[in-house]
């Protein structure tokens, strides 16, 4: 072990980083943004190449800067420099009102060649201008993951040829409907794929019909002039996430026959019985929507469906959950989340007891109370008295100086309550609020 003497003591000097396999110290560097790695050089000798090596890098235009060469250049030379026989992934922020677009061309013909497995592209503009891309990006033979975000406007003149690609998330606009078909029909085999729009709603109708398509999240959130909608057609789609949508007409699901787990959120205005009636087939459904606004598929079945979980922060929410509870026969967990404040309508018990109910569900989380106005203490109190096959029922709420006064009353009104299960476990759940939403 290599010492020397400093202020009179032992100081090791030996370097141990060096001698870790290099497996190991590539890892460690591919976790550092790329402006550190390179400045490993300084180290040895040994250290001169080891970076070129390294199967990730990440540039960002406000911290790679230099006196002596432009954001643009450092990303060439790096990238020229690069030695690894797979480039894994790439992730470049940068700000094009600064850059020629040549040059960004350029940063993607090198990254391709490469071989580039992933790419990030996020842009930002000082002058708030989206920024088309060249073609040549929507054109790679070895790209799996591609994501575009922020200031993009996505303009795809010829269909797309990413042969591979299996995840795009898109935070962007799109310059046209032709844009949108031409990206999407060139990705033959994408899994994954999340969009999000900006402000130009320059589609009208978006349309996602990927024969592959496994996982589908839509983010919409343009408030303003109604225009158009989204149709869907994904034969192979197992999740389906949706929120948004406050300034389209419709949202059509034409084939989607495989759909495992949904999610669809403040979407009640354009909700209606093609969008439920779509989801029969899930395992595992979460809602937050308005029984005042939407269109109920009455006759359709959730056939499947063993997980439901209901936002009560709508007025008469009940109604929706009352509606759920008939068309859902296997139902064998059901959570509600939050509370809405007392508007005035009362709650009606139904006539007939759901199915589910009798035969099947075993766990009821409620989620997110203070204190359960009346209404809200009816449908507690009517769930636990008629579920024959309860096992848990579960009350969880954010601590506060008067949560255990009022934790003590709900669990006293609620163990008065005749039980249908005579194995019913009654909990009260003090939750922090940083973990909040883990109950089940």
């Amino acid at each position: 072990m290599k010492r020397c003497l400093r202020n009179g003591g032992l100081v090791n000097t030996e370097d141990r980083i060096s001698h870790l396999p290099e497996a190991l110290i590539l890892h460690i560097l591919s976790l550092l943004p790329t402006k550190d790695v390179v400045a490993t050089t300084v180290l040895s000798k040994q250290w001169r190449s080891v970076w070129k090596m390294v199967p990730k890098l990440k540039f960002d235009y406000k911290s790679n800067r230099s006196k002596h060469e432009t954001f643009s250049r450092i990303v060439c030379r790096v990238l020229l420099s690069h030695k690894a026989p797979v480039l894994e992934s790439l992730h470049i922020n940068f700000n094009p009102d600064y850059i020629d677009a040549a040059e960004i061309g350029m940063w993607i013909g090198i990254a391709y060649a490469r071989q580039v497995r992933e790419l990030v592209l996020d842009v930002y503009s000082d002058k708030g201008s989206s920024f088309k891309f060249p073609p040549s990006l929507y054109n790679c033979e070895t790209l799996e993951t591609l994501t575009l975000q922020t200031w993009v406007l996505v303009h795809v003149p010829s269909q797309a040829c990413l042969k591979y690609l299996k995840t795009l998330d898109l935070y962007v606009d799109f310059e046209d409907e032709v844009s949108v078909v031409n990206l999407l029909s060139g990705c033959p085999k994408l899994e994954n794929l999340k969009v999000d729009r900006g402000t130009q709603l320059n589609v009208e109708t978006f349309t996602i019909a990927v024969p592959s398509l496994q996982r589908l999240t839509i983010y919409d959130y343009h408030e303003g002039q109604e225009i158009g909608g989204y149709v869907i057609n994904a034969p192979c789609l197992k999740y389906l996430e949706i929120e948004g949508f406050d300034s389209h007409k419709f949202c059509l699901i034409e084939n989607a026959p495989e759909l495992v787990e949904a999610k669809i959120m403040n979407v009640s205005n354009i909700i209606n019985e093609n969008i439920l009636g779509s989801l029969t087939s899930v395992e595992r459904l979460c809602l937050d929507l308005s029984p005042l606004e939407i269109t109920f598929p009455i006759g359709s079945i959730f056939y499947r469906l063993v997980y439901l979980e209901l936002d009560t922060y709508n007025a008469e929410w009940w109604n929706l959950l009352l509606l759920m509870l008939d068309a859902s026969p296997k139902l064998q967990v059901l959570k509600l989340i939050g509370r809405f404040e007392k508007d005035g309508v009362k709650w009606s018990q139904p006539k007939n007891v759901p199915e589910c109910l009798l035969l099947h569900l075993e766990t009821f989380v409620w989620e997110g109370y203070k204190q359960l106005p009346e209404e809200e203490e009816e449908v507690a109190k009517y769930i636990i008295r008629n579920a024959n096959r309860l096992k848990k029922a579960i009350f969880s709420t954010i601590p506060d100086e008067d949560s255990s006064i009022l934790g003590q009353e709900v669990v006293k009104e609620l163990e008065s309550v005749v039980r249908a299960s005579n194995s019913c476990q009654l909990v009260i759940q003090m939750k922090d609020q940083s973990r909040f939403g883990d109950v089940v």
